[in-house]
């Protein structure tokens, strides 16, 4: 049996929801957006705040420089700019010689630059506080000095940096609820799914899940439909195979209770005890053989299976196979054919599982062969896959839709029970999984070369050397295949 995985959300254990936790990393995201805003204007606020205080007095600065009379422009023209948020002017001579408010603020290296015509734009010291200091060369000699108070810098640094505020709180805001309606309209698809999930557990069926929103969310919909219709089907099938087995159980303990009851009361005539033992014995028979169908359909799902793998021989197998049934087909007039390679098919795999896949379809084939039909074992050896085993009956054959459930427990069996010769319904569902378990795969075609069934097996190749033949004949013999049997 297959073990069933114990559920990953035990009960008691407590999860945390998609829709909160989409939301927090949504509001994570947007905080850390603003954060990396913030501290990236705060730290260009004073930059920018600098330079433009310094374009600004680069202009002035310009446009003095180019009036004719410097001297004039401090007492007339310039006085209009001094004191504007502590604007200072001061003028440097052709000879060189500094006047004007700002002049403790012209160092000799600004001095310098000036005069030999190139503008300046630095910092200084003027009244004991730190002054922007710009300079532009004039037009006829000279040069032309405004300061600026830093302060006038830092304050309108810290206007630009409580104007971003703000912007920034309402960012975070937006961002925490734009990821709340995210996380919902995220979470819905998957809360749907969720809830459609617990229904089907509850087994509830034919429960429609919408295949609609996101491509993801759209293929989970879908997979729950097609989980529910697979499950539909299974369950179907299994409550199909019950009642086929319960079919198949209550044929022979009918017989088996109804002469036990004869037996009782005396009604059966001395004679008749010989007749009335072989048909309970063959009843016994029959239902000792479901048994044991079920038995090993048991242990194909078992975790704990076991396969003895060994080079084999499928010439050999084949061969002993042909040997062992070659009477039951002459006994129902059934020309049995062997088809096999000149040189051994050699394969590594379990020889005895081998010899119960053949045997169970050679006694399947047998059963749907009329009279005066061929029914042929072949086997031959292919570069891909290893080797190939067929088993090709003269029978009637199977449909289409057959052919789609051949290998389902008790399909076949509940539709031709009543018009053909059919044994427990359980065969070919167990030389399915047998050869799964090999490694191998197994198809079936409705009508073959021969007109009737043709199923296929195919085992993968062996890493192994090919063995000689006498060898590899060794491997396989009756004797072993018997005390296997044993």
């Amino acid at each position: 049996m297959n073990r069933v995985p114990e559920p990953v959300n035990r009960p008691g254990t407590r999860r945390a929801s998609l829709t909160p936790t989409i939301a927090a990393l949504a509001s994570a995201v947007a905080a850390l957006t603003a954060v990396l805003t913030g501290l990236t204007t705060w730290q260009t606020a004073a930059h920018h705040t600098e330079q433009r205080e310094r374009d600004r007095l680069t202009r002035q600065a310009t446009l003095l420089s180019q009036l004719p009379g410097l001297a004039e422009a401090i007492f007339n023209g310039g006085q209009v700019l001094a004191g504007a948020n502590g604007l200072q002017i001061a003028v440097i001579g052709p000879d060189g010689t500094v006047t004007g408010s700002a002049t403790p603020a012209v160092d000799t290296a600004s001095k310098a630059a000036l005069s030999a015509g190139h503008p300046v734009s630095t910092t200084g010291i003027l009244g004991g506080q730190s002054v922007l200091l710009v300079g532009q060369p004039a037009a006829r000699g000279g040069a032309v000095v405004l300061t600026e108070p830093y302060s006038v810098v830092t304050d309108d640094t810290h206007q630009v940096r409580r104007s971003v505020l703000l912007p920034l709180l309402l960012g975070m805001l937006g961002g925490a609820l734009a990821g709340a309606l995210l996380a919902r309209r995220a979470a819905r698809p998957l809360v749907t799914a969720a809830r459609i999930a617990h229904r089907l557990a509850d087994g509830e069926r034919g429960v429609p899940a919408p295949a609609e929103g996101p491509r993801e969310a759209a293929d989970i919909g879908h997979a729950l439909n097609v989980l529910d219709q697979a499950l539909t089907r299974s369950e179907n099938r299994q409550r199909d195979f019950l009642l086929s087995v319960s079919h198949e159980l209550r044929t022979p303990l009918t017989a088996l209770q109804g002469y036990a009851e004869a037996l009782a009361d005396g009604l059966i005539e001395p004679d008749q005890l010989p007749d009335v033992g072989r048909t309970l014995a063959g009843e016994t028979r029959r239902l000792d053989r479901f048994l044991g169908d079920l038995l090993d359909l048991a242990r194909l799902e078992a975790d704990d299976f076991r396969l003895d793998t060994a080079p084999t021989d499928l010439t050999a197998l084949v061969t002993e196979a042909a040997a062992f049934w070659a009477g039951p087909c002459a006994g129902q007039d059934v020309e049995l054919r062997l088809e096999q390679p000149a040189r051994p098919a050699v394969v590594r795999t379990d020889a005895f599982r081998v010899r119960q896949l053949i045997d169970g379809l050679v006694r399947n084939a047998l059963r749907a062969t009329p009279s005066g039909a061929p029914l042929v074992v072949a086997v031959r050896e292919t570069a891909r896959s290893g080797a190939e085993l067929q088993i090709r009956d003269g029978g009637p054959g199977l449909s289409d839709d057959d052919v789609r459930v051949a290998f389902d427990a008790g399909a076949l069996h509940a539709r031709y029970r009543d018009t053909r010769p059919v044994g427990s319904g359980l065969g070919l569902a167990i030389a399915h999984r047998l050869t799964g378990r090999l490694g191998g795969t197994i198809t079936v075609e409705g009508h073959g070369p021969e007109g009737g069934a043709c199923f296929t097996i195919t085992l993968p190749p062996t890493p192994d050397r090919p063995l000689p033949a006498a060898r590899a004949a060794a491997r396989v013999t009756p004797a072993r295949v018997a005390r296997r049997v044993g």
